[in-house]
């Protein structure tokens, strides 16, 4: 089963007057696992939030459909397998965290054990009890983010829906997200989140799509999705290298050169060989996922 799965998903907006309607989202087709880590990317605008919203049942679809964990997302119910971070969370200002977390737990019908536990638990894992008793109005941008990320893990959600987790944290922050969402997957949960921070994403994700003016432009798993563009190809060599190619470099490790691809690199290397040298290292270089990002916004 899929975790979320999206068929034909669209939305278009109350059009303007005198101007034509522009799909938000343009028949979307997306299957994310169970136990994954998805990166959502594209530009402002794009469609993301729109389409994070339709998966949580926020907002209703013009045509296609969405389901968690094989319930459609119009029925209630598949609210409940859900724990959603808003891109600009608001909680109330003169509450404090464990107030807060009490509250949410009383939505997800928690008996008083209940909320003591998940207080417990969500608390040591956000490092919130250091705050337990500060008002929210006091809250950093870090701080807020810890209580909302809290507030998403109430009641235990097999599915996490994170519209950009990051944004607005200083690399300490970023860096504890990320653990965040790599122990997440160890505990067999599902986590799609979008983010602008293309190399937080490269670090923590399984598969990507990548969101261009309401359509999907790609989606795949990273290692494959790069690996289709190489940039070029690295090989070094030493002893008596004799060949036509100029090297980049010269270091310990022997003679640089770049083939512009693997069939330049292999002929390459056959002529190092004839020359009497020998190689030290193959390495194609691969596209970067901002690289890959640029790109896809250009075709």
């Amino acid at each position: 089963m899929n975790a979320i799965a999206a068929r034909g998903l669209t939305k278009i907006y109350a059009r303007q007057l005198g101007k034509k309607a522009v799909p938000s989202l343009d028949h979307l087709d997306l299957k994310v696992g169970e136990n994954e880590v998805f990166g959502f990317i594209g530009r402002n605008g794009a469609g993301k939030t729109t389409a994070i919203k339709l998966i949580c049942g926020l907002i209703f679809p013009t045509a296609g459909e969405v389901e968690i964990l094989g319930r459609n997302a119009r029925d209630p119910e598949s609210r409940r397998a859900i724990g959603y971070l808003p891109e600009n969370p608001y909680y109330y200002e003169y509450l404090t965290p464990i107030e807060t977390l009490d509250f949410y737990g009383r939505l997800h019908s928690l008996d008083a054990t209940g909320r003591r536990r998940e207080w417990d638990k969500l608390s040591e894992l956000l490092e919130l009890r250091d705050i337990a008793h500060q008002r929210v109005r006091e809250f950093s941008k870090g701080m807020r983010q810890r209580l909302a990320f809290a507030v998403a893990l109430v009641g235990d959600p097999q599915v996490l829906i994170l519209d950009e987790p990051m944004s607005g944290l200083d690399p300490m922050g970023r860096r504890a997200t990320r653990e965040l969402i790599l122990r997440l997957r160890d505990e067999k949960k599902t986590v799609f989140f979008s983010s602008h921070v293309l190399s937080d994403v490269e670090q923590v994700c399984d598969r990507v799509g990548i969101l261009v003016k309401g359509r999907l432009k790609a989606c795949g798993r990273l290692d494959e999705l790069l690996a289709q563009h190489i940039r070029y190809v690295e090989v070094i060599a030493d002893g008596p290298v004799r060949v036509e190619a100029q090297p980049v470099r010269v270091s310990k490790a022997g003679i640089h050169f770049h083939a512009p691809d693997l069939d330049a690199a292999n002929a390459l290397v056959k002529r190092i060989h004839e020359a009497g040298g020998h190689l030290v290292e193959f390495n194609p270089v691969s596209e970067s996922l901002e690289e890959y990002f640029v790109q896809r916004q250009e075709n």
